[in-house]
């Protein structure tokens, strides 16, 4: 497989730059986590980056390359949004107190 040396910026990793694999399209992975063992044993800390635009072209404006930057709030949770599904009600913070 390509790999493409990218670099990081923020968090663990600032500053290194490191080989990532990429996909069948020729990008890196729109997020890429690094697990830090924790040191009593316990569950390993999980540090994620976030794949960004390292650059524009001046001409046509087209990326130049990716950098990761550090999230230390980490990956944003995803639900699967069908065209057939309803809108999810507002909670119970939204709602304005009557």
């Amino acid at each position: 497989m390509k790999s493409e040396n990218t670099p990081f910026t923020g968090g663990p990793l600032d500053g290194r730059v490191l080989p990532v694999l990429l996909g069948p399209t020729g990008h890196p992975p729109k997020w890429y986590e690094v697990p830090v063992p924790d040191d009593g044993g316990g569950p390993p800390t999980v540090h994620a980056y976030e794949r960004v635009p390292a650059g524009y072209g001046k001409r046509l404006g087209l990326i130049k390359g990716w950098k990761y930057e550090y999230r230390p709030e980490g990956r944003p949770r995803r639900t699967l949004r069908w065209p057939w599904s309803k809108p999810q009600p507002p909670g119970p913070a939204s709602r304005p107190e009557e």
